[in-house]
């Protein structure tokens, strides 16, 4: 039943560490899994205090089991070895501090560990984590090199020395944490994002000689394999050696086989580049020194040809050709300016012959009145009026006297 309690009226804490107690006294044994992250062991005493730990929810429980218990497990639990344990839940009192009674210890057996790897595998590898698009290029070369690994490791000095050794200008930054054990997993993830919030950092290796397969559970963590997931920075893993295959290998953007492959991986051997450059720089020349040689035969093919070999026979040629048809073109102008001439000079001879001067020139006249008009006839005048006679060598003015003399005045004009 719960409690009544009230300020003023509140329960004191043995009370309430009695009834916490006597609730979990009457649960019966479970068995609990977990990794084993703390053994402590003193000499002469008949328990032993463990840390139990759940990974992937970071929750820690104490157990106590007693010394043949635990002596009974061959061979012996180490730290961060996953077991199984049979227990009973304990409350003591004084302390107020929860553990497990174990009654009975089994350590996961390596077929079980792969399998729930396996299903663990599986499971990320339906949620998309494991995606070839999701892989990022790493960088020709990364002007800053983000390391982890343990401290002072044989993996941190095989990819040192190797790198350094292939690009000896290259920068590194490196985080040492736990690579084995129950903090491994935390370590590793913090350093991750340290190292992935760097703004010069370009790619992150995660190194670790080879081990075990407890040994290697922590990059197999899924709590380790969602954080290299998100990393925005491209992450190398070079675990173990090249038969161990940890969950890291899958999610990270490139899987070195060892420490000393990812070193090669990274970064270009300066000796091998410069090879390629000067390779390069041979078939470079040699292709300019075929083109130029194709260009000079062919140069010398078009020397070799008469036109080229003498230009000015067809220039001579063009100018012969050019004068001929200059010539023919002032032969047929010049007919034709004679042809026409004649053939204007009958023409004028015809409209001389037309003209009215030349009957002025046989002795007529052309009689005017003072208008203009010409007078055909005597009864177009009277007396008085003034005429203009036009003779070949000039006019003549007259005044009609009578119709007799308009007569024959007339008449001597027709």
């Amino acid at each position: 039943m719960a409690l009544q309690t009230s300020f003023e009226n509140p329960v004191p804490v043995s009370t309430l560490a009695t009834m916490v107690g006597d609730w979990i006294d009457r649960l019966g044994a479970i068995w609990v899994e977990g990794q084993i992250t703390q053994i402590s062991r003193r000499p002469g005493a008949g328990m032993v205090f463990l840390t139990l730990r759940d990974p992937s929810h970071d929750v820690s429980v104490s157990v106590t089991c007693y010394r043949s218990v635990f002596e009974k497990v061959v061979p012996a639990p180490s730290e961060g070895a996953r077991v199984v344990v049979w227990a009973k839940p304990n409350f003591y009192r004084q302390r107020g501090q929860f553990s497990l009674l174990a009654q009975e210890l089994r350590p996961v057996g390596i077929g079980e560990l792969l399998a729930r790897l396996e299903e663990l595998k599986r499971r990320l590898a339906a949620e998309g984590l494991f995606d070839a698009a999701l892989k990022q290029p790493l960088p020709f070369l990364p002007h800053l090199i983000g390391l982890i690994c343990g401290r002072a490791s044989a993996a941190e000095k095989d990819v040192l020395e190797n790198a350094q050794r292939r690009w000896p200008g290259v920068r590194f930054e490196v985080r040492e944490t736990a690579v084995q054990g129950a903090g491994a997993v935390a370590g590793v993830t913090a350093a991750l994002a340290e190292l992935d919030a760097h703004p010069e950092v370009d790619v992150i290796v995660i190194a670790r000689g080879g081990g075990s397969v407890e040994d290697l559970l922590p990059f197999s963590d899924e709590q380790l394999i969602r954080a290299v997931a998100a990393c925005r920075t491209p992450v190398v893993s070079a675990i173990g050696h090249e038969p161990d295959s940890p969950l890291l290998d899958l999610v990270a953007d490139l899987r070195a086989s060892t420490p000393t492959d990812a070193a090669k991986r990274i970064v270009p051997d300066v000796h091998e580049e410069m090879e390629r450059v000067a390779q390069a720089r041979r078939r470079l020349w040699g292709t300019v020194n075929q083109l130029l040689d194709r260009e000079r035969r062919a140069l010398e093919g078009f020397r070799s040809r008469p036109v080229l070999a003498a230009p000015y026979g067809m220039i001579d040629q063009r100018a012969q050709e050019v004068a001929a048809l200059r010539d023919r073109a002032y032969r047929c102008a010049r007919h034709k300016v004679t042809q026409d001439d004649e053939v204007l000079t009958q023409t004028l001879a015809r409209v001389r012959a037309l003209s009215p001067l030349a009957t002025l020139e046989r002795g007529y006249a052309v009689v005017q009145r003072a208008g203009g008009a010409v007078v055909r006839k005597p009864e177009e005048v009277e007396p008085g009026d003034a005429l203009t006679l036009r003779l070949a060598g000039g006019s003549l003015n007259a005044t009609v006297a009578d119709q007799a003399e308009a007569d024959s005045a007339v008449g001597a004009g027709a």
